[in-house]
């Protein structure tokens, strides 16, 4: 059984950083595209960045520059270095997987089939 586990999250001053951890099992550590995805009370789930087996990555614009996703095949997990953090990237944030193309942090929430059950970054000002 698939299973992607988020740790990480935190509460932080502006300008501060933080790294979220994605650790998966039952999945195979070839699978295609991973990303991370966050999301505010009353809104839906916006992509982040992804990562493909490749190593190719997408940024959301918002955190292009900002943010680096990384992931780590032989030990299954995927990770997100949060730098220069900014009130707006409060969320929960949630690590996804699929084997479809397109991997991009365009891609539809729905398009991924396997998700962690999130961790909170808050961002105070």
């Amino acid at each position: 059984q698939a299973q992607l586990v988020e740790s990480g999250g935190g509460s932080v001053q502006a300008g501060g950083s933080l790294t979220l951890s994605c650790a998966a099992s039952g999945i195979a550590s070839g699978i295609y595209c991973m990303g991370w995805f966050r999301q505010v009370p009353g809104t839906g789930r916006e992509g982040v960045a992804t990562i493909d087996r490749a190593g190719i990555t997408t940024y959301a614009d918002s955190v292009r520059g900002r943010f680096t996703i990384s992931r780590d095949s032989a030990k299954k997990t995927l990770y997100l270095q949060m730098n220069s953090l900014k009130p707006e990237d409060t969320g929960m944030y949630y690590c996804a997987a699929k084997n479809s193309y397109p991997c991009s942090s365009d891609s539809r929430s729905g398009a991924f089939p396997y998700w962690g059950q999130g961790t909170q970054v808050t961002v105070s000002s």
